[in-house]
């Protein structure tokens, strides 16, 4: 008997490279696309380690967990790692970034996330890229958070490494993902002795054996299963359109940040400014004698679908994340979540009001 999982066909390079052409069609840019089989971290670790080394002066952008690792990255490369850190519940500005290359003009590499699922945040990297092409850096961006749920433009932003993942506001798997690459980007690579090669983790390999052979050739086997699940994800946001879709994921988070507010007993956004708020999700910290791990644990016991996680590592006991993201981005997503963690909260005391939250949330989605 045959199985709709199982047996499948192998996937072509034909029909590879089409489905690199809708990602390049989804960030509107014109340059080299590349799927990269595995989890966003593949490429992420895969383009610093091409494009930095001994020689690079880096500036690593640190709104959240994400631009720490980057930082290791770079220094384990051998560049030299300027970090700018800002706190958690606040966005980089671009005048942070300038001050940064006044101090150290010698800086030629610029790492930032896009959007902080971790902590909530979102960076303004439209402004971000002007300040970096006056500078003539390299820029390397995570947008595997904020890809469909907000605008990721890598030529209009000047970004040479654009890395995205299905896994969040796609909607898709976690096993495939993608990173655009500017020409400056690939020259970096190939000017430079230690970039991966005859490496999973190597670009270049995809460069000369895949994008400079007229992509008719595949360096190995592709994940059938991945690569037909974004396709199906990039259908699907063509089909809605993407400012539908974007659209979706501010209004819930805009409904999950009015909500909880209205909510009370304690519960409030943990990014301050609505500004500095990211669509994909929303962090909220919770009131002192109420550990935010156990209040999420509680809530997904009754039931495991909601899209609630707490944070990690020391913002575990003070962090709430409402995912909503993907299939989740919808207004009875946000209504079940602030339900849950009004409950929670109201055993332990907290006064809450579940029909205020209600209200706040329905006039956020109208």
């Amino acid at each position: 008997m045959t199985h709709p999982f199982l047996d499948l066909p192998p996937l072509s390079a034909a029909h590879f490279a089409a489905i690199e052409d809708r990602v390049a069609r989804l960030l509107d840019t014109r340059q080299d696309v590349v799927i990269t089989q595995g989890e966003a971290l593949l490429p992420l670790e895969g383009a610093i380690r091409a494009a930095a080394g001994p020689g690079t002066t880096a500036l690593n952008v640190i709104t959240g967990p994400y631009g720490q690792t980057f930082g290791n990255w770079l220094r384990d490369c051998g560049a030299r790692v300027i970090d700018l850190a800002v706190p958690f519940h606040t966005a980089v500005t671009a005048a942070q970034v300038r001050q940064a290359f006044a101090e150290h003009p010698e800086i030629d590499f610029v790492s930032l996330v896009h959007a902080e699922a971790a902590t909530g945040n979102t960076n303004p990297v439209a402004e971000i890229g002007e300040a970096v092409r006056e500078q003539g850096a390299l820029f390397y961006l995570d947008a595997v958070a904020s890809v469909g749920a907000e605008p990721v433009l890598p030529d209009a932003w000047g970004v040479d490494l654009c890395v995205i993942g299905a896994q969040k506001a796609m909607g898709g798997p976690a096993g495939v993902s993608a990173v655009s690459v500017s020409e400056r980007a690939w020259a970096r690579m190939a000017a430079n002795p230690q970039a991966p090669r005859r490496s999973y983790l190597s670009l270049l390999d995809w460069k000369e054996r895949w994008v400079d052979g007229g992509r008719t050739a595949l360096l190995h086997a592709p994940a059938q299963l991945e690569m037909l699940a974004l396709e199906a994800c990039l259908e699907r946001i063509e089909a809605d359109g993407p400012e539908t879709v974007m659209r979706r994921h501010r209004t819930a988070a805009l409904a999950t940040r009015a909500g909880a507010v209205a909510l009370g007993g304690g519960l409030e956004p943990y990014v301050r400014a609505e500004s500095d708020a990211a669509p994909v999700a929303t962090t909220l910290r919770v009131p002192s004698g109420v550990v935010a791990s156990e209040l999420v644990a509680r809530a997904l016991a009754d039931d495991p679908a909601l899209p609630l996680a707490a944070g990690g590592g020391a913002l575990a006991a003070e962090m709430v994340r409402v995912n909503h993201y993907g299939a989740d981005a919808t207004a009875a997503a946000v209504h079940a979540s602030l339900a849950a963690l009004g409950a929670g909260l109201a055993g332990h005391g907290r006064a809450v009001d579940l029909a205020a939250a209600r209200r706040a949330v329905e006039s956020a989605w109208r």
